[in-house]
């Protein structure tokens, strides 16, 4: 294999927008288009920094096909995740930013911050397995837990469940989820889809009170069984 590319800033986020897309798609690879959309760069650009990124052995490209991550990808491309989700976990539980301002912070300062820094916050903050928003946090060695998760778009009417994660992380969307009170650990039961009117009514917290949500933004919130 080829002597890997130095890990700077920009092959960092490459690396870490691919991985993102390999957590959240089906497919065995990632196109150029989505790794443009994510990085807000052309094409054009993706298809050469793909290259250079094979050619240093972090990614296995395939021209039309898309990309995935090699071992050695996977393994940086995790390490600079477990940054991230843990820089914005402590600057929500210490620092006490909001949590819908955490995402742009943590993407200046995980490029920044040393890996004695990371594991004394990981271990000031308990070892912990997910971060603000439910997202997984990998450990040291690079391994990200998989959880078995339903939306709440895909919910049995009436069975208690717990939110888990949120799947968009924009300030927009996560201001919205706060009003509705619906933080990961927050206990919730979908009452009713009323598919006539695209909408679904929802009983959150204990005590619980009566909301509603749309099914675009129910199918971004996700859930497992809760304890009764």
């Amino acid at each position: 294999m080829n002597k890997a590319a130095a890990p700077t800033s920009t092959v960092e986020d490459y690396l870490k927008c691919i991985l993102l897309h390999q957590e959240r798609e089906v497919a065995e690879r990632v196109s150029m288009g989505q790794i443009a959309a994510g990085l807000v760069v052309a094409p054009g650009t993706v298809t050469a920094m793909m290259k250079a990124l094979a050619e240093s052995g972090l990614v296995d490209y395939e021209p039309y096909s898309g990309v995935r991550l090699t071992a050695s990808g996977q393994r940086l491309a995790a390490h600079v995740l477990r940054r991230h989700r843990l820089i914005e976990l402590f600057l929500v539980r210490v620092m006490h930013f909001d949590w819908s301002e955490v995402h742009a912070e943590a993407e200046l300062l995980e490029h920044a911050v040393s890996d004695r820094l990371i594991e004394r916050i990981d271990a000031m903050l308990g070892s912990p397995a997910v971060d603000p928003h439910g997202d997984p946090i990998p450990d040291a060695r690079g391994v990200v837990a998989e959880f078995e998760q339903t939306s709440l778009l895909g919910c049995v009417e009436g069975a208690a469940m717990r939110v888990t994660r949120v799947g968009d992380q924009s300030a927009e969307f996560l201001r919205l989820i706060e009003r509705g009170g619906l933080m990961p650990g927050t206990p919730v039961r979908v009452i009713d889809h009323d598919a006539l009117a695209d909408r679904l009514e929802l009983d959150v917290g204990d005590p619980p009170r009566r909301t509603s949500l749309g099914p675009k933004a129910a199918a971004k919130i996700f859930v497992e069984p809760a304890e009764e």
